[in-house]
């Protein structure tokens, strides 16, 4: 019967175990998941600005010397990423594939332009920048004009703004209900330990001693579901990373590491602190207020 109950309150024990590591790297694992969220948030908005082209449509009389210092003097700009010539014959072959039919045909002739597609650096992405770059760029007399989605550059911008700020709310609010969520899974590995606590301090162990061994098996407990929900979120970045090479989620590894870090240190220093509270909590309390 005895070995019968030991193992009983031994299952109950890892059980409980189990369940806090758990709950701990669910928690540090979606904390974690936020957290390179807000780390590549400006990545991931540099990479759709990257994606507006700014055309510079040439006109018929450009000469072939001109149009090549142009596309040197692209390149070397700061503002340019990249870019792309599309002559005027490659232009109407992509339009003919577009409508399904030559318009050529009808015409007789190709009324399309030899242009240079610019992709401009994100932080060079604003209306004004952008403003200024193609007045300088029609000021040419071989440029017929240029052309740019103004109004999406001002809603990119805008919603970048937004989405940045609502990100760092909800980071923060995270943060508070993940404290809180560990906070509850130890103070109740604990409670359930609160009259072994109360029979130690009894028998004149001091509160240091009682609460050591507490702390180092939750600090235990925090190391392993920090180890989980790490594993989670590498597997995660690479899944990603795979999916999406253009962002370079991998390129800053200062920047990764420390969040690593970070979020194995936060489920050390939680449950070191959550566990000192707690304990402390059934320490101060009167034996017949156990019951409570």
């Amino acid at each position: 019967m005895s070995s019968s109950f030991e193992r009983y309150q031994k299952r109950r024990l890892i059980s409980s175990y189990f369940s806090v590591v758990i709950s701990i790297g669910l928690v540090l694992f979606l904390l974690g998941l936020l957290g390179l969220l807000v780390l590549n948030t400006k990545k991931i908005a540099d990479h759709f600005k990257e994606q507006i082209a700014l055309t510079i449509y040439l006109k018929d009389t450009a000469k072939e010397v001109e149009i090549n210092q142009l596309k040197k003097s692209l390149a070397l700009a700061d503002y340019t990423k990249s870019t792309t010539y599309v002559s005027k014959e490659e232009a109407a072959e992509a339009h003919s594939k577009e409508i399904g039919e030559d318009f050529m045909d009808f015409l007789g002739y190709n009324p399309l332009q030899n242009s240079i597609d610019v992709y401009m650096k994100a932080d060079y992405i604003s209306s004004g920048e952008v403003d200024e770059i193609a007045e300088e760029l029609t000021a040419m007399n071989f440029v017929d004009e240029v052309v740019y989605d103004k109004p999406l550059i001002s809603l990119l911008n805008e919603n970048v703004t937004r989405i940045s700020f609502w990100i760092l709310v909800v980071s923060g609010i995270f943060t508070f209900i993940a404290v809180l969520l560990i906070n509850s899974s130890i103070r109740l590995a604990v409670y359930s330990k609160r009259f072994i606590i109360k029979t130690m301090q009894m028998v004149g162990a001091t509160k240091r001693f009682i609460r050591k061994p507490f702390i180092w098996k939750s600090v235990k407990l925090g190391m392993i579901g920090a180890i989980l929900a790490l594993a989670g979120m590498g597997a995660v970045l690479y899944y990603m990373n795979r999916s999406f090479p253009e962002l370079e989620l991998l390129s800053d590894i200062y920047l990764l590491t420390g969040l690593f870090v970070g979020v194995f240190l936060m489920g050390v220093i939680i449950t070191w602190l959550s566990t000192f509270f707690a304990t402390q909590r059934f320490l101060n309390l009167k034996t017949d207020e156990l019951y409570y």
